[in-house]
């Protein structure tokens, strides 16, 4: 069912009323709202994996179950488990300290900013609403979803899941197309949070400024891969390769381009070819391995492969030989080597979002460091190494959203770790606290002494001895 803008727009109003007109939700709400979409993830689990499938062609109920459904489920438990600690006021240091002897207090509450839209993804359709829920419903907040139309079965589906476990006034679904996603976005929202590509986010950005909604934009880019000399191939190609095709590479955080040294080219092209064929012996009809989730996003990847092969790329595909992938059933495609990949290529240009991987060497990993450097900074950067030294370095001159040292992805699976990009990439981050935080309003505080004592009375006309004593240990070095 699709909803028009004046359904939005009411459904809005009535959680904002609700929000003013119950307050902010004590500790029990919360966390039984937290326990509520648990519920969900474990109750529907059968046809969410069922309906991502479906949406996909071609996607593991187990792939489904990891990434979406208990992915979910440990962000929510998580915050359930760690809000009370959250919600404690936060106290801090009076200017001048010498008040706090007097009674003076200053703290930081945090309280809920209210209605906060989710703009949700097809590549993780569950998880990307989800996991940002967790801090959502944490800081206390009412939600509006607006889950994407490349997924349409698995947004239907939550809006039902939605519907039976919440009132539309805690949380409301809308779905549509491109039309509806636009007049969501422009939406007097307490705060809005949008997960896909950076060509969308400035449109979205666009809209909230009308009404000066805060944002939270989780993007993508170029993550890329650096191997250092003391990496163990196997093992980093392994772990890369992993990445690259969970999801068929549909990921915001997938390895997006490789640098190794000149020398170790051919071993990771080895490594490569053989870590996929551990993984997957066939792609054609192996249920493990995802299919491209629309006729246009396959046609565009395809369309990356075509342009470097006619750019002079030598390319690789990582499949058996025997194994025709020109005519099948769902839009599968090999996971694709494109070796000593060139900037003019339109795959070393835009994110790829799919299983084709550019590699590039490089002399000295300074040389690696300067190429990263020249381009946008990516939502994720990965290191392959035990050179110590070495990896320092890369950590100190780069900058990206977030880093994995020894394999890719992992940091967005740590809770106690804020996840955003920086840039192009995205700005805020979530997961644990810190998406308890940037989801609530963080109130300053401070609350004078009741006498009005001599340091107070300094401060006011007509000025004497005392505002120059003040003055002189204030204005120094």
């Amino acid at each position: 069912m699709t909803t028009s803008q004046t359904s939005m727009q009411a459904i809005l109003e009535q959680q904002k009323q609700a929000h003013l007109r119950e307050g902010p939700p004590d500790l029990s709400v919360r966390k039984d709202r937290l326990d509520r979409c648990i519920g969900l993830l474990v109750d529907y689990r059968g046809q969410i994996e069922d309906a991502l499938n479906a949406d996909f062609g071609s996607r593991s109920r187990e792939a489904s179950a990891f990434t979406d459904i208990g992915a979910s489920i440990g962000p929510l438990k998580h915050a359930r488990d760690n809000l009370a600690k959250w919600i404690r006021p936060e106290r801090r240091s009076t200017s001048p300290r010498i008040l706090a002897l007097f009674g003076a207090r200053a703290e930081v509450r945090f309280q809920p900013k209210g209605v906060v839209g989710v703009i949700s993804p097809w590549n993780f359709p569950i998880n990307l609403t989800f996991a940002p829920l967790a801090g959502i419903l944490a800081a206390g907040n009412r939600a509006m979803i607006k889950p994407s139309e490349y997924t349409p079965l698995t947004s239907a589906l939550m809006a039902e899941m939605f519907a039976k476990a919440f009132t539309e006034q805690e949380i409301a679904v809308v779905t549509g197309g491109p039309e509806i996603g636009q007049a969501f976005a422009g939406l007097a929202f307490d705060h809005l949070i949008f997960t896909g590509a950076t060509a969308v986010a400035r449109h979205v950005m666009r809209a909230a400024a009308e009404n000066l909604v805060p944002l939270t934009l989780e993007l993508g880019g170029k993550s890329p891969v650096i191997i250092g000399r003391s990496a163990d191939m196997a093992t980093a190609t392994a772990r890369i390769m992993n990445g690259k095709t969970l999801n068929a590479g549909q990921i915001c955080l997938a390895p997006d381009y490789v640098m190794t040294p000149e020398e170790t080219l051919d071993g990771f092209i080895a490594g490569a070819q053989g870590a996929v064929r551990q993984m997957f012996p066939t792609i054609k009809d192996n249920p493990d391995y995802t299919a491209i989730v629309a006729q246009r996003h396959f046609d565009r990847i395809t369309g990356y492969i075509d342009d470097a092969r006619a750019k002079g790329g030598q390319i690789i595909e990582l499949k058996p030989e025997a194994e025709d992938l020109g005519q099948q059933e769902h839009r599968k495609i090999a996971p694709t080597l494109i070796i000593n990949a060139t900037d003019d290529m339109k795959v070393m240009q835009e994110e790829i979002f799919g299983p084709v991987l550019p590699v590039k060497t490089y002399r000295s990993v300074s040389e690696a460091i300067d190429y990263v450097n020249a381009h946008d900074r990516p939502l994720g950067l990965y290191y392959f190494g035990s050179d110590a030294a070495e990896r320092e370095s890369v950590l100190r001159s780069t900058t990206a959203g977030g880093v994995t040292v020894n394999d890719v992805i992992f940091h967005v699976v740590q809770e106690d770790l804020p996840f955003g990009g920086i840039g192009p990439a995205g700005m805020g981050s979530y997961h644990g606290i810190d998406g308890f935080r940037e989801f609530s309003h963080k109130k300053a505080i401070y609350s004078q002494i009741a006498k009005d004592i001599g340091p107070l009375k300094a401060l006011r006309p007509p000025y004497g001895r005392g505002i120059t004593k003040f003055l002189a240990g204030q204005i120094k070095r």
